[in-house]
């Protein structure tokens, strides 16, 4: 008869190999504002400013009239199980599992960016959350926001200096705008594209980071993503079209429920004893959201 098994999920040390790789790969997992989660959902207060006025001497002051609303984080699991036989573990059981579980990291923290920042479709099937890319292509009346409005798309010769200049533009020149918090977020493709543009002095948009300084473009600190490739579902290999985003780290939601952690299940007793094969799963609970559209631009590539 099968026993039933409790084992413990065990959480990762922030200071993991695992965290560690998730974080160098992971953009959404380094930068945005992590929302702690204890329950599938959340609701995060979204403000739409406060107006400020002149007020004369022993004049009333004038009551502000912004509509504030709130974004909805929804927890989903990114997971997978890991088969392994005995025989394959027994004399070097912790090194197999160390390795799986860094390449089970890297390719959680590339699906993650992806789900959040480059998937084209409304949440469903494959799709955990609304991405930047599908909010900034929907229409919002609620907050006056037209679709695409944030959206450039490069030329089938790539992107221009019009286009880089034009797409940060749109943030900059809107209410969410702040110097202090932007960052662009970009697929790697970007970079030979970029060594080559000038601006109308000829000098170099693009600059290349030393001694441990972020790469910059128009002086915004950029970060390399493997998954800013756009995709129908979210996918760890995106093979779409390569995106630069210009966002703030304030409107960047990313919700905290649980792990990444990992649970061993020994194939020694139970039914996996009949097989001699033993499970290794790994699993993530998150949820994201972008806090204004108005806050953020893409340029597709």
């Amino acid at each position: 008869m099968a026993r039933n098994t409790f084992e413990a999920w065990i959480p990762e040390e922030y200071d993991s190999k695992v965290i560690q790789r998730i974080t160098q790969t992971s953009v959404v997992e380094a930068r945005a504002s992590r929302i702690p989660m204890s329950s599938d959902t959340r609701h995060a207060p979204r403000s739409a400013g406060m107006g400020v006025e002149v007020i004369d001497k022993g004049s009333a002051y004038g009551e502000d009239t912004s509509l504030n609303d709130d974004v909805i984080l929804t927890a989903k699991k990114f997971g997978k199980v890991l088969r392994i036989a005995e025989e394959d573990i027994n004399d070097a059981l912790p090194d197999t599992l160390a390795v799986k579980m860094s390449d089970w990291g890297i390719s959680y923290a590339k699906i993650l960016d992806n789900a959040s920042l480059a998937v084209t479709a409304a949440p469903g099937t494959g799709v955990p959350f609304t991405s930047l890319y599908y909010l900034l292509h929907t229409t919002d009346n609620t907050i006056g926001y037209t679709a695409d409005s944030n959206i450039t798309v490069a030329g089938s010769a790539g992107p221009t200096y019009a286009d880089f200049s034009n797409t940060i533009g749109l943030v900059e020149s809107g209410d969410y705008y702040d110097p202090a918090t932007m960052i662009a977020i970009a697929h790697p493709s970007f970079k030979k594209t970029l060594r080559g543009v000038l601006d109308t002095q000829q000098r170099p948009i693009f600059i290349e980071g030393l001694a441990g300084t972020p790469d910059t473009i128009f002086g915004v600190p950029i970060n390399w993503s493997l998954g800013a490739r756009t995709s129908a579902t979210a996918t760890s290999s995106p093979t779409g079209r390569p995106l630069m985003a210009f966002v703030s780290t304030d409107l960047m939601l990313l919700g905290i429920r649980s792990g990444p952690e990992s649970v061993f299940i020994d194939g020694r007793d139970g039914t996996s004893a009949l097989t001699d094969e033993s499970l290794l799963k790994m699993r993530a609970r998150r949820g994201w959201a972008y806090g204004h559209p108005a806050g953020a631009s893409i340029l597709v590539g």
